[in-house]
């Protein structure tokens, strides 16, 4: 199949599959209710990262079916984290043997266990990165929705036919997960997100891509590794545990002057965008210098945007 098809199949499963998971979501209970991190108004079914899997599978199975194991195995702990609230020790563990299947599936160009440990960390990265995004409607989706389309603009054979899939999959589901959204992805789908981002760098460091889009592909990845370490900080300058969860996320300061929810969700899509057009460019056009300075105008810019929104100083409205 080539990239047209391949994205369009992606699409039709995740806008098919999605009105059932919705249906199963209910009637299992696994919904996310008010609370003090939930924004939202009503119960809102989890489940969605379920449909996004079948339709990211389109691309995997056209390409490296292998990496259906860590996409699959993520997928499956995430919704195993909706559903029982998994403790902090064991969502870990199960991250790093997530982490250890891309590892397993994914060969890239530098061998040995620092290697390995790296990519299991970048994995472990990606995940939570993706999860702590996934606050609010067509947010998270639309981050990585953006990157998998950066991705797709990179790579060649089959990174490039998952990336397409992804980018697929992630429009299905913004039918239903735009304001007011229908579904969210739930851990489930958050998971799956992170690690397909992690399965994607993997394939950019494949052997015999050129280093220029290797470390161009950084880039792609730098919104939600940026969250982890905003999160890091901002905790622990409020001395609270790191895995505490707290309302001061950027997107979470945003809304708090005010922004529109839909308008912080777009906020950081396009922050995204801009980034991935950005690297694509230097992947493309440019020299592994370009790339460099490419990744660190990035993380520049998100620190800035980072401090614009007061999002790395503690407050005590935005702990939980």
């Amino acid at each position: 199949m080539n990239d047209l098809e391949v994205a369009a199949l992606a699409l039709g499963v995740t806008v098919v599959l999605t009105p059932v998971v919705i249906v199963v979501a209910r009637r299992a209970g696994i919904v996310d209710r008010p609370g003090a991190l939930k924004p939202q108004g009503a119960p809102v079914p989890y489940l969605g990262g379920v449909a996004v899997l079948a339709g990211t599978a389109v691309g995997a199975l056209v390409g490296r079916p292998q990496v259906l194991v860590p996409l699959g195995a993520a997928t499956l702990l995430g919704v195993a984290d909706d559903w029982l609230d998994l403790p902090a020790p064991v969502r870990l563990l199960g991250q790093c043997a997530v982490g250890a299947a891309v590892v397993v599936t994914c060969p890239v160009r530098a061998p040995g266990l620092a290697a390995a440990l790296g990519l299991v960390g970048v994995t472990v990265l990606l995940v939570n990165g993706v999860n702590l995004i996934d606050g609010l409607d067509m947010l998270a989706a639309g981050v990585v929705g953006v990157g998998a389309l950066g991705f797709t603009l990179m790579l060649h054979g089959w990174g490039r036919q998952l990336a397409v899939a992804s980018a697929g999959a992630l429009v299905g589901f913004l039918f239903y997960n735009r304001p007011p959204a229908r579904v969210y992805l739930g851990d489930g789908g958050s998971y799956l997100l992170g690690t397909t981002l992690a399965v994607l760098l993997a394939a950019a460091w494949a052997p015999g891509v050129p280093a220029v889009r290797s470390i161009a592909a950084l880039a792609l990845v730098a919104v939600p590794a940026a969250e982890v370490a905003f999160a890091i900080v901002r905790r622990l300058r409020a001395r609270r545990s790191v895995l505490a969860g707290d309302r001061g996320h950027p997107y979470d300061r945003l809304v708090g002057r005010g922004w529109p929810r839909p308008a912080a969700s777009l906020a950081y899509v396009g922050t995204e965008a801009v980034i991935a057009a950005a690297a694509v460019g230097a992947a493309r056009w440019g020299s592994t210098t370009t790339a460099v300075v490419v990744d660190a105008a990035a993380a520049a810019l998100l620190v800035a945007l980072a401090a614009a929104t007061g999002s790395l100083t503690p407050d005590r409205d935005a702990l939980a």
